[in-house]
């Protein structure tokens, strides 16, 4: 679909309230369908599932400018989107660096947010300069050294011990970036580095329903992150998830959002004469 100057990849499944679904830096659609955490056909029963690769990640378009992958950029990118789709309300969603676009676009439009589902949200506001300092080497690491020496850091770290649901992420994530563009990597990573959510001010006028959704001991998705989201966003409800069991439950808890949001309100009884 062209979206923003960019063909963006999109598939879309199910019917009923439209959610749109955006995954992680250096991820795509594929990465999450490897990565196994959610499950997807369920959700499709609940919703008109569109999920897309953001531009320059999976089968999507790519730009080579860093402002292009700054988060309210991405933002801007998943409101066009959901125009080009039809869904002029919409749940809006994603996991990480989903998460922060999910929140750009409901800063910017919070009329056109049904609900909010905010999987493992990142660094954020005083956790986020050391991450920016994390990507902007590794970008430069990129640029000297192409992808093989950050493909083998990650290999490295799947060789500690963690828990089963960030591993199966870990495993994606390398295979992922088997067919990247380093080009692309370089812009995402740089625009990544500039880019924080939104002022904790402005998401507190953010009303609609939010389901966040975290786990504990990663760095790079601090559950501190999600703990103050909950407690801006005045309609959150924050689940942490500490086992792969855990993470399996957040399933039928998007389902159980999607479905209050796609009923009717129910309707007032009229008042009693005196």
């Amino acid at each position: 679909m062209r979206v923003r100057g960019v063909d963006l990849a999109m598939r879309e499944s199910g019917t009923g309230v439209p959610l749109l679904w955006g995954h992680g830096l250096l991820g795509s659609m594929a990465q999450e369908d490897l990565a196994d955490l959610l499950d997807w056909d369920a959700i499709a029963t609940r919703s008109r599932l569109l999920r897309y690769d953001a531009r320059g990640h999976g089968l999507s378009e790519a730009t080579l400018a860093p402002e292009d992958y700054r988060w309210p950029e991405l933002g801007r990118d998943l409101l066009a989107l959901a125009d080009a789709a039809g869904a002029e309300r919409a749940v809006f969603g994603g996991l990480s660096m989903g998460c922060a676009t999910t929140l750009h676009a409901a800063a910017a439009a919070p009329d056109r947010v049904r609900a909010l589902v905010l999987v493992a949200p990142p660094t954020a506001w005083r956790t986020r300069p050391r991450q920016a300092r994390i990507y902007r080497a590794v970008a430069s690491a990129v640029e000297h050294f192409g992808l093989r020496p950050f493909q083998w850091l990650i290999s490295l770290g799947m060789l500690a011990p963690a828990p089963a649901h960030r591993a199966k992420l870990q495993r994606s994530m390398a295979e992922s970036l088997r067919r990247a563009d380093p080009r692309a990597v370089i812009a995402a990573l740089r625009g990544a580095a500039d880019s924080d959510l939104p002022d904790p001010d402005v998401l507190r006028g953010v009303g609609a329903p939010a389901l966040v959704l975290a786990w504990r001991g990663d760095p790079a998705h601090p559950l501190s992150t999600a703990e103050r989201l909950a407690e801006l966003l005045p309609r959150a409800d924050l689940r942490v998830a500490d086992s792969l069991d855990a993470v399996r439950a957040w399933s039928p808890a998007i389902c159980g959002l999607l479905e209050s949001v796609s009923s009717p309100p129910p309707v007032a009884a009229p008042a009693p004469h005196a």
